[in-house]
This record gives C-alpha cells, sequence and structure tokens, in this order.
C-alpha cells in the first residue's frame, strides 16, 4: 500500500501516518518529492485498508497496489506527469525533440551545434561531456571541460543541457554546471548505487533502458530513483539487442505503448542509437512520434563526417530542420504539437 500526502505536509501528520503502519507490523520507507511525499507500507499489505489513512490530515490517497514498482506505477498516480525543464515541459501535449551532438568535442563544435540545435526549432540540447564506449581505447568525452563547453554554448540560445552521468563521484561537478537534465545510460540503467544518488537530488532524469533489459526490469530501475525522492524521471527507449544484425538496435515501438500503461512518468524515444544510421532516423522517429512518445533524443552534428564518435547515426543541420517539419504533421494529426 503506498498513502500520498501533500508536500506541505507536516512532520507530526507524516508521524502519525508512519505510527499506524507500524502499529500493524509493516514498515513504512518515507519518499519525499518536490509536490508530493510518498509513504509506502512495506510488508503483508493485508492488515491495512485505505479507511484507516485517508481520514488522516495531510493525507491525499491510500490505495493498494500489486505491482513492485508502487511511487512510478499509474496506479499510484492517474495523470500524466508532466516534468518542468527550466521552463519546458516534458510529458503533456507538446512534444520535445532534444537534438545535438554525441560528444562534447570543442567549444566551436558545441557553439555551431547549438545554432542549428535553436534554429532547427528544438528547446533542449544534448551532447556527452562523459562518454562510455566500447572500446577503452576510444574517446571517453572532455570531461569536466566539456561540461563548461557545452554550458557555454548552449546558454547563448537559453537551451537547457542534456548530457550523461557515468559515476556518482561525478555528480558535484553535475551540480556545480547545474546540468538541467541528467542521463542515466544503457549500461548503468542497473547500476543501483548510481540509480540511489540520483535519487536524492532535485533533477529530472533520463532513464535509459537496458540492452537486454525487460520492461519490469526498467519499470522497477526507474522506482530506485523516485524511492529515493525524485519522482521527476523520463523513460528513454533505445532499442534492444536481439539476434538481427541489419541495424544497431531493435527500436521497440511497442515498449511506448506498455510504458504509457504502465506508468504515469513521460517516455522518449532514442532513435539515433536503436538504427545506428543517419538515414533511419527520420522513419524511427516519426513512428515513435505516431506510437505516442513524449520527445526524441535526436543525434545532430555541425559536420557529420568530422564526428569523434558515432558520425554514421547523427544528422546534418539540414536534415534535422527537415525532420521538425515532418514531425510536426504527425503531432498535428494526432493532436499534439512539436
Amino acid at each position: 500500500m503506498i498513502i500520498v500526502m501533500g508536500s506541505d505536509t507536516t512532520d507530526a501528520q507524516l508521524d502519525a501516518v508512519v505510527k499506524k503502519i507500524e502499529a500493524a507490523g509493516l514498515r513504512a520507507n518515507i519518499s519525499r518529492g518536490i509536490e508530493r511525499i510518498v509513504v509506502g507500507a512495506i510488508g503483508d499489505e493485508r492488515k491495512l485498508e485505505a479507511e484507516m489513512f485517508t481520514p488522516l490530515p495531510g493525507v491525499e490517497s491510500a490505495m493498494h497496489i500489486a505491482k513492485q514498482y508502487k511511487i512510478v506505477s499509474r496506479e499510484s498516480h492517474k495523470q500524466d506527469t508532466v516534468i518542468d525543464i527550466a521552463g519546458v515541459p516534458l510529458g503533456g501535449k507538446q512534444i520535445q525533440i532534444i537534438a545535438g551532438p554525441c560528444s562534447v568535442e570543442t567549444q566551436e563544435q558545441m557553439d555551431l551545434a547549438a545554432r542549428f540545435t535553436h534554429e532547427a526549432g528544438c528547446r533542449l540540447m544534448r551532447g556527452g561531456a562523459f562518454k562510455p564506449r566500447t572500446s577503452p581505447y576510444a574517446f571517453q568525452g572532455h570531461g569536466v571541460e566539456g561540461l563548461d563547453m557545452f554550458r557555454k554554448a548552449a546558454q547563448k540560445y537559453k537551451l537547457p543541457i542534456v548530457t550523461e552521468l557515468m559515476d556518482a563521484r561525478q555528480l558535484d561537478a553535475f551540480m556545480e554546471y547545474d546540468v538541467d537534465v541528467i542521463q542515466i545510460g544503457t549500461r548503468n540503467m542497473q547500476n543501483f548505487d548510481l540509480l540511489k544518488a540520483v535519487g536524492k537530488i532535485n533533477k529530472p532524469i533520463i532513464l535509459k533502458r537496458g540492452m537486454s533489459a525487460t520492461i519490469s526490469e526498467w519499470l522497477m530501475s526507474a522506482e530506485y530513483i523516485a524511492a529515493g525522492g525524485n519522482h521527476n524521471i523520463i523513460f528513454c527507449e533505445r532499442g534492444i539487442r536481439t539476434f538481427e544484425t541489419a541495424y544497431r538496435n531493435v527500436l521497440d515501438v511497442t515498449a511506448i505503448a506498455v510504458l504509457k500503461k504502465e506508468t504515469h512518468l513521460p517516455v522518449i524515444v532514442d532513435p539515433s542509437h536503436a538504427g545506428g544510421k543517419a538515414w533511419m532516423v527520420p522513419a524511427l522517429s516519426q513512428a515513435a512520434i505516431a506510437a505516442g512518445a513524449d520527445g526524441l533524443l535526436v543525434e545532430m552534428h555541425p559536420s557529420p563526417c568530422d564526428a569523434w564518435c558515432d558520425a554514421d547515426q547523427a544528422l546534418t543541420p539540414e536534415e534535422l530542420k527537415k525532420l521538425m517539419g515532418t514531425l510536426g504533421a504527425i503531432a498535428g494529426a494526432i493532436g499534439r504539437t512539436v
């Protein structure tokens, strides 16, 4: 069972709920979000009824939830959650396209990328300062210096920045540079210590799906973040690994529909990492928006042939502009905007 309380709940009101849970022989887990406090009753829930809590001061609702992922489930919050990213809403009627290069390379490259992202009509920018690479000899990113270059380039156009966090020890630097959205990559989807760390901060988190992760495993990883108090979570489908070798990963469009049923949180798609080739990105992007995705994470480089990593999947600035026009038409057909 979970008990939902308002963010202005007093300590005394919260303590009354916890004592009632413990009196029934269960344990209470308190998750303090920005807009609400969620108290989870852990143990034999058959001993509890919603009516035991709803009359208590500060309690908004109480309900039994059968699923293990309680806070992120649709049962706990019927309405779609809209996440505010420095004034940009993600999860509502307006679809957000997050564009930019795979990695931060030079200040000139990032300045151009920011300009082209803005000119295409995108409201958020992506870029990797710390890069997880398959080969230890490949470019690993500029680290903190990359964060500095990214922030300088994006702020000229007031673009909130999205970048990947690989290690909890880097979190202080991310907070220092006020990274607007922290991305947890595919390889770290089940890095539970990292998930717990970002659960303690007030920053939107993009949680990418693991290479072979089930929907349930993905939702449970999000629950780790939510249980820490951070409910600003965005799911990102980026393709899963199967037997197919004709393209990089298999974009699981079905996952969008399933997540929309299972969780109230926003769902976005990374078509660049799914296809692995720039020519596939428009088709995969269109399919994702038509299926109900709340946004896209698209790689665009000022000069893809000169990119230091993932050159094959990066769009040119002109291709991004063209894609934005096509996506606008699809969004309009399903009652949304880009």
